[in-house]
C-alpha cells in the first residue's frame, strides 16, 4: 500500500509522463524554502478539504513550506457564511447590520489567534475573506474562490468588494466567474489525488466489503450521487430522476452525503430527505472515503445534478474510475463532461432520467464513455497540474507584489 504522507510528483509520472514532472522540479526550485500558509473553514467536507489535503502535502514535498489552517467560529457564524456561500451562488440574503458585525468579529477573533508572517497568503472562500483588514501586510495575499459566482447576490457583492479590492490576486475556478475588480484574476480549475484513499485502486474484494459493511445491495445496477447535503446539489431533483428512470429499467440508488463543520443547513437538508427512503433508495450521511471510491467504482452511473457548481470534484473522481457521470449542465461540469462523449450534460429532471435509462441499457456506451472520461482526467485533471498553476503564480509575483505577468494556464 503506497504511504500518502510520502506521495512525492515523481509518484505522478506513470500518469503525466516525466516532462511534466521534471517541469515542475525546475518551476519549484525558485520557490524552496518559501512559506505558504491557506486558510479556510472546515478540514472536510467538500472540495476545498480535498485540495488543500493534497496539494499542501504535494507542496511540502518540493520544499515549499506549505500550512493549512482552519478558522473557528460560532454556529452563528456559519450559518451566516453559509446564506452568504448561497447568495453569491444567487439567492437572496438579508444582510442586516448585525449580521455583518458578528461576521467580522469573529474574523477578527480568528486573526488575532493566527499570526501570518509568511511569504504568501491564501484564503479559501467567503468565510475567512475580511482577514486581510487585521494585518500589516508583508507579502502577496491571494483570494481563492471555490464559488459559482455567475450571478452573485448585488447587495453582498458590493459589501464584500471592500475586501476582495485589497488582494494582490484573486483566483477562480473558470472564466465565467470573472469580476470587475481591480486585482488580477487567474482561472485554475481544480484537481484530484489519484493516491487519495477516494481515488487510490480497488480490488474488488475491497469493493464488495465496503458496500457489505453499509449493506448496499449490488444485484442490480447501482446509480449513485455522492455530494454534500446541499440544496444547490439537487438531491431531490435525483430522487425524482430515478424513480421516473425505474419505470423502465430495475436499478437501486444510493445517495451519500456528509455534512461539513461549516455548513449548518446539511442536517436539515438531509433529515428532510429521509421520508423517500425505501428498499431501492439507500440514503447515507457518512463521512467515509473508501466507501465514496468504492461507489464511483461498482455504479453503473454516477450523477452530480447540481443546479449551481463552481467546479464539482466528485465528477472528475468518477470519471477517473472509469464511470460515466451524468452532470447538471452548469458551472465547472461543463469544462468536465464533453456532452455525449465522456459522459452526459442535463438540464432537467427528465433528462437525467432519459439518460440514466440510456446507460443502464448499452453496456458498449458505458464503457467507451469511461475510457474517454478517465483519459479526460489523466490530462486535465490531476492534482499535478493544479500544483503548477500555483508554482506558475507564485513564480510571477514580484518584489512589490505585483503580478511581472498572468501565467498562463495550460490543461493539457
Amino acid at each position: 500500500m503506497i504511504d500518502h504522507y510520502r506521495i512525492s510528483v515523481e509518484d505522478y509520472e506513470r500518469f503525466v509522463g516525466p516532462q511534466v514532472i521534471e517541469r515542475i522540479k525546475q518551476k519549484a526550485k525558485t520557490l524552496t524554502d518559501l512559506s505558504v500558509v491557506n486558510i479556510n473553514s472546515t478540514y472536510y467536507g467538500g472540495g476545498v478539504a480535498e485540495l488543500l489535503s493534497s496539494l499542501t502535502l504535494l507542496m511540502n514535498n518540493l520544499g515549499i513550506k506549505t500550512e493549512w489552517r482552519v478558522i473557528h467560529g460560532c454556529p452563528d457564524f456559519f450559518s451566516i457564511t453559509k446564506k452568504m456561500h448561497n447568495a453569491l451562488q444567487g439567492a437572496d440574503i438579508n444582510l442586516t447590520e448585525l449580521k455583518i458585525q458578528i461576521y467580522e468579529e469573529v474574523v477578527h477573533e480568528n486573526a488575532i489567534r493566527n499570526h501570518l508572517d509568511h511569504d504568501i497568503v491564501i484564503i479559501h472562500d467567503p468565510q475567512p475573506l475580511p482577514m486581510i483588514n487585521f494585518y500589516k501586510k508583508k507579502s502577496p495575499w491571494i483570494w481563492r474562490c471555490h464559488i459559482d459566482l455567475s450571478t452573485p447576490n448585488k447587495e453582498l457583492w458590493s459589501y464584500l468588494l471592500q475586501f476582495v479590492e485589497k488582494y494582490d490576486a484573486v483566483v477562480f475556478s473558470i472564466k465565467e466567474y470573472e469580476q470587475k475588480i481591480s486585482p488580477p484574476q487567474l482561472f485554475f480549475m481544480p484537481a484530484i489525488d489519484p493516491f487519495s484513499i477516494k481515488n487510490r485502486e480497488l480490488s474488488e474484494e475491497e469493493i464488495n466489503n465496503r458496500l457489505a459493511r453499509y449493506n448496499i445491495p449490488t444485484d442490480l445496477p447501482l446509480v449513485v450521487q455522492v455530494s454534500r447535503f446541499d440544496r444547490w446539489k439537487d438531491p431531490e431533483g435525483v430522487i425524482r430522476a430515478f424513480k421516473i428512470a425505474r419505470k423502465e429499467v430495475d436499478c437501486t440508488l444510493v445517495l451519500l452525503g456528509n455534512v461539513a463543520t461549516d455548513d449548518p443547513e446539511g442536517e436539515e437538508i438531509y433529515q428532510s430527505l429521509l421520508s423517500h427512503r425505501e428498499e431501492r433508495i439507500i440514503i447515507l450521511c457518512r463521512q467515509d472515503t473508501a466507501l465514496v471510491n468504492a461507489l464511483q467504482r461498482r455504479a453503473t452511473v454516477v450523477l452530480q445534478k447540481s443546479i449551481r457548481e463552481g467546479f464539482g470534484l466528485t465528477v472528475a473522481e468518477a470519471m477517473w474510475k472509469g464511470t460515466p457521470v451524468i452532470g447538471g449542465n452548469v458551472g465547472g461540469i461543463r469544462y468536465q463532461i464533453q456532452d455525449g462523449v465522456n459522459g452526459f450534460l442535463v438540464s432537467s429532471v427528465e433528462e437525467a432520467a432519459q439518460r440514466i435509462v440510456q446507460l443502464i441499457k448499452d453496456k458498449k456506451l458505458r464503457d467507451w464513455m469511461g475510457q474517454n472520461a478517465r483519459e479526460t482526467v489523466r490530462k486535465r485533471f490531476l492534482m499535478t497540474r493544479y500544483l503548477e498553476n500555483y508554482l506558475d503564480l507564485f513564480n510571477a509575483f514580484e518584489a512589490n507584489y505585483r503580478l511581472k505577468y498572468y501565467p498562463s494556464v495550460s490543461f493539457e
